[in-house]
């Protein structure tokens, strides 16, 4: 305690801060004789002596200091100095070698515990390729790349690459087993990797159309008894053999097939069966189809099973067993879960974002996919059997429709019932008990079939011109699904044929704003641009539209028309080159590039046009009259004759057409042969003063004794027409003298007139929808040759009718459902 200093009030609070142990003091170094000798000498750098008892390293000698004789202190904290000895007995030496010390530490070296001053480690020593293990273990993995790299490329769709790797692995597996051979391992053949090569290649050679080969290399792996299971392959032989339309040797191969497979694989042996059912299909061989498909809907149902099952029936005309397989169909389970799961409730927060997530995940888009081709396949069945099973097909859709209520599938009842109002519709049944009746009992439905079979009947409605039921029913649409682009549509078009134009363009707008990809509401926001006067607007709609639809006839038309109104010909023969690519035997379209060309006063081009037109189709007056016109400008009346005897034909009662013979017949010389034509034309139209002038010019040139009957005939006919003349200018004076007394009154008759109150059986209204009906094309006009008819002339076959129409909202159905034709409105509900 002699150490520890009590504060007093008295004592200095900062005192022994100063004091140190001498032992630290290297003030006195140069006065230490010890120090000094040790710097002097090798002493300091003497190695430690053995110590010869346990102790220090010293031993039993004291450690000197600086001092030399003075004997050793102890540190300023009490500590005993390192290697003294205290009371007679050695400190226990402490381990100094694991620190990195050493005895034989020599002069020079440094302090490397870990050894790193001998450089890295020395490389592995590669293994000898020389040896035959090893050669044959790079030729496998070799083989094993080639058949990586040629199922890869399959996968990327380039065929040939595939083929060449997959006959690459086979030269490589060949020379692995020649290298085993060589080395006495014939015994230790990988058969794995060699079925693998075969049956790369096999495929391979079947993907690229090779079936020869294919076949030749599926035998070489069947035939070997070394290969288990390889039977199987007898099924991908067989599809090559129904690919080839070689069907006996197909049911052959399948049932060998069949055989070799144990009951554990059940459904690979129901997938055979299916297959043999197809092909006997394809035989036309429906009992034996039958029977396959029967055992398949007993042991494991499935939708396609079910379905073909119903087009044997329907082939062989067994109606109950229609009915039987029909019930069976809508009773096959799908392994689906129901779409209640993917409804969040309001209260979970984790829950909500869990079903976020799998909503639109890829197995809930695989659900939605089966179950839709599920409703195909009913709902293609239900139209198939209808007229079938019962006596009448009203009768059939009916059983089906009850059918389809008692199964799961109890939403497709309603369209079913549209699909019978639709087909109605094909049948021309548009009374009450048919399609009109049907679609009506759907306005008390829910608002999706409700707005669906409103759309239906503003569309038949339009097509009846029935312009205030189509829009009655059209609005209805509109009130049950605001956001039906069809309905839109249908609105638009009849507010069209009132001419409010710009009424129409904010329908089809909105219809463009619910469905950006709606064509029809495009195509005739298009048209009323176009009939605004709009040109530059309208081009862009069409052009838009030629970006969606690349081979559309008749958006390439209207493009064509929009330059020739824009007063640029050169792009309006652009598009209708176009157009000729996609429909090459238009006549219309020909006889319009003619007339361009001839515009441009290219002659040549715009005769081999209108030639073409001819030649697909020779009624076309415009077209005949301009190319008699042409043979007689360029001087070959003789080729002319036979353009104006065809127009003849067409016009039997227009003069003009026989008189152009007879014309060619005298410019060409065959004077006698035109007297002959002018005489039958005068027989059939005696008072034609231009065939009796002709007549009488004829007989004088020629000498002929008729002239002077002809020439009083003459006077007689100018005579008679100059009286008709005389009465018909007094008449329209009389007529001109009583509108000015009359003024406002015969306004007011008019106006009665055209309320349709007229005395007469016709009104005016009737005369101007009859005089839309004189301008209707044939239908042979495939287009609209002349843009000032009236939207009256538009609404009829696209394929006999004019371009410029507006598109009805009805769609069509694909054409790749092989029972199931073309249907008005089908894509109307929502997918």
């Amino acid at each position: 305690m002699e150490h520890v200093h009590l504060a007093a009030e008295e004592d200095d609070l900062y005192s022994g801060y100063n004091d140190y142990n001498p032992t630290f003091d290297s003030e006195e170094l140069d006065n230490d004789a010890g120090f000094q000798q040790a710097v002097r000498t090798s002493h300091g750098r003497r190695p430690p002596m053995t110590a010869k008892f346990p102790g220090t390293a010293i031993g039993g000698r004291a450690l000197g200091t600086s001092f030399g004789s003075r004997m050793p202190m102890a540190s300023s904290m009490g500590r005993p100095m390192t290697g003294a000895v205290q009371d007679g007995a050695a400190r226990p030496m402490t381990a100094v070698r694991a620190a990195g010390y050493s005895s034989a530490m020599t002069r020079g070296s440094t302090f490397d515990p870990l050894g790193q001053s001998k450089g890295p480690a020395p490389p592995l020593e590669g293994k000898s390729e020389d040896t035959p293990d090893e050669k044959v273990k790079i030729l496998e993995k070799k083989v094993n790349d080639l058949i990586e790299e040629s199922c890869l490329a399959h996968g990327h769709g380039d065929l040939q690459l595939s083929l060449d790797r997959a006959k690459e692995a086979g030269r490589k597996e060949r020379a692995l087993v020649r290298q085993r051979e060589q080395s006495g391992n014939a015994d230790h053949i990988n058969l794995d990797l060699t079925y693998s090569v075969l049956f790369n290649l096999a495929t391979q050679y079947a993907n690229n159309d090779m079936y020869a080969e294919a076949l030749n290399t599926y035998q070489v792996i069947v035939k070997n008894k070394m290969f288990s299971n390889a039977g199987r392959l007898k099924v991908n032989m067989a599809n090559i053999h129904f690919k080839q339309k070689n069907y006996p040797k197909a049911i052959k191969l399948y049932r060998m097939a069949l055989d070799q497979i144990s009951n554990s694989h059940k459904e690979m042996r129901i997938k055979i069966m299916q297959n043999i059912g197809v092909v006997f299909i394809r035989m036309g061989q429906y009992s034996d189809a039958i029977t396959s498909f029967e055992h398949i809907m007993s042991e494991s149902p499935n939708i396609k099973t079910g379905f073909n099952l119903i087009l044997c029936y329907y082939a062989i005309g067994d109606r109950e067993r229609m009915k039987k397989a029909f019930q069976k169909l809508i009773c096959v389970p799908l392994g689906i879960d129901e779409e209640d799961k993917y409804i969040p409730p309001n209260d979970d927060t984790h829950a909500n974002l869990v079903i976020e997530a799998i909503k639109n995940d890829k197995l809930h888009q695989m659900e939605r996919e089966r179950k839709a081709l599920a409703e195909k396949f009913i709902m293609t069945s239900a139209k198939l059997i209808a007229p079938a099973i019962e006596a009448t097909f009203a009768a059939g859709f009916d059983w089906c429709v009850d059918m389809v209520k008692s199964s799961q599938y109890v939403e497709l009842a309603n369209d079913l019932e549209i699909n019978k109002a639709i087909t109605y519709l094909r049948q021309r049944d548009f009374k009450q008990v048919g399609a009109v009746e049907t679609l009506k009992t759907f306005e008390k439905k829910d608002s999706r079939v409700k707005s669906a079979a409103a759309t239906n009947l503003s569309f038949l409605y339009f097509l009846e011109k029935d312009y205030d039921q189509a829009d009655r029913y059209a609005d209805l649409a509109m009130t049950a699904d605001r956001y039906n682009p069809a309905a839109l549509i249908n609105k638009g078009n009849t507010v069209f044929v009132k001419k409010d134009y710009e009424k129409a363009a904010e329908f089809y707008k909105e219809a463009l704003r619910n469905d950006s990809s709606c064509t029809e509401a495009l195509y005739n926001l298009g048209l009323t641009y176009k009939r605004l006067g709009r040109l530059e607007e309208s081009l862009d709609c069409f052009l838009k539209l030629h970006a969606i639809l690349r081979n559309s006839a008749q958006v390439m038309w209207q493009l064509a028309n929009l330059f020739e109104m824009l007063e640029d010909p050169h792009q309006a023969i652009e598009w209708l080159m176009q157009l000729i690519t996609v429909t090459p035997t238009d006549p219309q379209v020909l006889a319009k590039l003619g007339e361009l060309y001839d515009s441009e006063g290219d002659k040549s081009q715009a005769f081999q046009y209108y030639q073409e037109s001819f030649r697909y189709f020779p009624s076309n007056i415009d077209v005949i009259e301009w190319l008699g016109a042409y043979y007689i400008d360029t001087q070959f009346c003789e080729k002319a004759i036979q353009y104006f005897e065809r127009a003849t034909l067409i016009q039997p009662t227009q003069v003009k057409w026989q008189l152009m013979v007879a014309s060619c017949y005298r410019r060409s010389g065959n004077y006698q042969k035109a007297l002959e034509t002018y005489k039958d034309i005068h027989r059939k139209f005696p008072e034609n003063i231009e065939c009796l002038r002709f007549l009488v010019r004829l007989c004088t040139d020629m000498g002929m004794k008729e002239v002077q009957d002809y020439a009083t005939k003459l006077k007689k006919v100018e005579k008679m027409k100059e009286i008709r003349e005389q009465r018909v200018k007094s008449a329209r004076e009389g007529s001109a003298r009583g509108t000015r007394r009359e003024g406002s009154a015969s306004s007011e008759v008019d106006i009665k007139a055209d309320s349709g109150h007229s005395s007469h059986g016709t009104s005016a209204k009737g005369e101007r929808l009859s005089a839309k009906m004189r301008a209707l094309p044939g239908s042979n006009e495939p287009y609209e040759a002349s843009s000032q008819r009236d939207i009256d002339a538009s609404y009829v076959d696209p394929l006999g009718a004019p371009m410029e129409r507006p598109k009805t909202a009805a769609k069509k159905r694909n054409e790749d459902d092989d029972f199931a034709d073309e249907e008005l409105g089908d894509d109307l509900l929502p997918e």
